[in-house]
């Protein structure tokens, strides 16, 4: 190996300690505590060293939040194959299972001001494949209705079942009937 070769491979093993440093603490304390000091004594970095990576805290979450895309557009796929559900039914699941699970990610992707061109041509592929896990679960559900529409309004009920569940604004004992009511409502078209 080269020492160029081993260079590149340390540098992108230094980014990607810092995106899994502020993803843990954030999870631990949220992104308030999120700091590059904070990050810096994490990885045992300086600031500067931080900085050749990133050019602040929002570079960061953003590196974060596409990261977590990703992560997403596989959870998506997995539950794809779930027997005895809907493609529809095990994607919302799936979601709501994730922002769930993880929220400080949840929250770095779909809450916190980030600077990442949702919607456009430069969408970064990460996002690109969560979208496409959930246009794929709409789809055998579209019929005349159009698909990234429909497919914007099931990602718009989710994030608001998901982001109110996290912040205790729902009733818990409800959840799986909020689900299914939702996936009913796109199935049988009473859903714009």
């Amino acid at each position: 190996m080269s020492i160029q070769n081993r260079r590149e491979r340390e540098r992108a093993e230094r980014h990607q300690l810092i995106i899994d440093a502020a993803r843990e603490l954030a999870e631990q304390e949220g992104w308030d505590a999120v700091t590059t000091r904070r990050l810096a004594e994490k990885v045992e970095y300086s600031q500067p060293v931080l900085y050749s990576h990133f050019k602040g805290k929002d570079a960061i979450v953003r590196a974060v939040a596409i990261e977590g895309c990703g992560v997403l557009a596989r959870e998506l796929r997995k539950a794809r194959s779930s027997q005895g559900k809907s493609r529809l039914q095990a994607a919302a699941e799936a979601y709501l299972e994730f922002a769930e699970k993880r929220p400080a990610l949840y929250d770095a992707m779909f809450v916190q001001q980030v600077d990442i061109p949702w919607g456009t041509d430069e969408v970064p592929q990460e996002l690109r494949d969560a979208f496409g896990e959930l246009v794929a679960a709409v789809e055998p559900v579209a019929g005349e209705r159009d698909l990234e529409t429909l497919t914007e309004v099931f990602w718009s009920a989710l994030h608001g079942i998901a982001t109110l569940t996290h912040g205790k604004r729902l009733r818990p004992d409800h959840h799986q009937a909020r689900i299914d009511l939702l996936v009913r409502s796109v199935q049988l078209g009473t859903a714009p």
